[in-house]
């Protein structure tokens, strides 16, 4: 359902497809060995069992690049909230993927329970490709790792900080029974990307001193509610649209190019304050139109991350990084970095440009995660993951509030977007519903509070 390539979710700019230890004690893993079979450990002449949870653009995407690994591999269940989309997603992968793809009816799930019948198809052993809006993702990594399936979680990875330590614990058991995990992140496997950041951390631009995360593009879509879709089918259609289910703009759109920053500095933020608002978006969501947050990184440098989608403004998606002694042009969005000297970005000045040939990031995550479970190789992402997804949430939580909010604030808050939200039915209300006007709450800095329990802005 996270449908980066659906058009009805498609930004102005370049879309997004345009994208720790092993296990504890020997003791612990003979335990493990007896109640997860071999196949957890696929060898290289066993066919993986694959399941997609969320099958909007970005879901069936993964699917592909899934199915697209070196090895036998098959996709034996989908799930997801609409059945006309798994419909849709399973003619196209049957189209691409005919000796790969075997879903019969009794295999194809539809509701909010579905992501458990889907992960049960496959377990142990098999692989889950979880891609529903954020919101879900934290139960469905516990659920998958429960049932001691490897995972690809999609970001984001959480809307709040209950959720992100939901997946952190779940990543830990994941470690304990040696099972993968790879995160959405595509970009910390881009080549040209990596190639651009070593040189960065061995000098080539000296003591890195700013970042400036920027996605700048047109309005993100939304579309209306028609008469055959309930308040909660509306909403998780246009799940972009509303905080509980994305976390923001900041959070669900801006989230790749504030971890390349982080990545950048070797550091993850320890406070941030920021602004933002609704100036021309007229429809009746909860998204502010525009962010600007600036973090502050523990040696006392910045890291400036600005959101906006609104029509007729400047466009652009990457990050700028300053150091002292030159600058660079990178992340997700730019194709080809570039290291300038100086600060001045023109032809003559770049010192370095990568000039391979296009990189698929998107396949090759999944190429690294399919070779650690073919080659029983140490792999989880969750960690790393769950912090990007942290910055994010710091971000809007500075953002909404008008408030200095620490990493710490951020990491212990209690606030949940959405509490209960496992025991959502299809029948179900949603969290937030609109007024009598057809408006709904949208957060108010002075106003919302971010580090207790919500109240409607939340």
């Amino acid at each position: 359902m996270n449908t980066a390539t659906d058009p009805t979710n498609k930004p102005s700019a370049p879309s997004r497809r345009t994208f720790l230890k092993r296990a504890s004690a020997a003791a612990a893993g003979a335990s493990l060995a007896s109640v997860i079979p071999a196949a957890v450990h696929a060898a290289e002449e066993n066919t993986i069992k694959i399941a997609l949870v969320g099958c909007g653009g970005r879901g069936t995407g993964a699917a592909g690049n899934a199915l697209s690994t070196p090895g036998p591999t098959q996709l034996v269940a989908m799930a997801d909230f609409f059945g006309s989309r798994l419909q849709g997603s399973l003619k196209n992968l049957s189209e691409k993927f005919a000796e790969k793809v075997n879903v019969p009816e009794d295999s194809r799930f539809v509701g909010l329970d579905a992501y458990r019948k889907a992960i049960d198809a496959i377990a142990p052993g098999g692989v889950a490709i979880l891609t529903t809006p954020p919101a879900f993702r934290p139960i469905h990594v516990e659920y998958a790792v429960s049932k001691g399936c490897h995972v690809f979680m999609e970001k984001s990875f959480g809307v709040d900080a209950p959720g992100v330590r939901r997946i952190m614990k779940a990543g830990e058991e994941a470690q304990r029974k040696n099972l993968k995990i790879a995160g959405g992140l595509m970009s910390r496997h881009s080549q040209p990307l990596e190639d651009a950041i070593n040189r960065i951390h061995a000098g080539d631009i000296g003591e890195v001193i700013t970042c400036w995360a920027y996605r700048m593009h047109g309005p993100v879509p939304f579309n209306p509610r028609t008469p055959d879709v309930t308040e909660l089918g509306h909403q998780i259609r246009n799940y972009h649209c509303f905080t509980w289910l994305n976390g923001t703009f900041l959070l669900d759109w801006l989230i790749h190019n504030l971890d390349v920053c982080c990545w950048v500095k070797n550091a993850w933020p320890i406070s941030a304050q920021g602004q933002g608002g609704r100036q021309v978006r007229t429809q009746p969501d909860q998204l502010f139109d525009h962010y600007a947050v600036e973090y502050t990184f523990p040696d006392g440098t910045r890291l400036f991350a600005q959101g906006r989608h609104q029509e007729n403004t400047w466009g652009f998606f990457g990050d700028v990084i300053h150091g002292s002694k030159g600058s660079a042009v990178l992340g997700e969005g730019i194709n080809q970095p570039r290291i300038y000297k100086g600060y001045l970005q023109t032809p003559e000045n770049v010192i370095w440009q990568y000039k391979g040939r296009p990189f698929n990031h998107y396949q090759h995550e999944h190429d690294l995660l399919f070779e650690a479970i073919r080659q029983d190789k140490p792999y989880n992402e969750t960690e790393r993951c769950a912090r990007a997804t942290i910055v994010g949430i710091l971000g809007r939580m500075a953002a909404e509030s008008g408030q200095t909010i620490t990493w710490e604030q951020a990491m212990a808050s209690n606030l949940e977007l959405a509490p209960g939200l496992e025991n959502l039915t299809v029948e179900s209300e949603p969290p937030i519903k609109p007024d009598a006007n057809g408006k709904y709450p949208v957060a108010m800095p002075g106003i919302t509070h971010v580090l207790k329990q919500p109240g409607a802005a939340g």
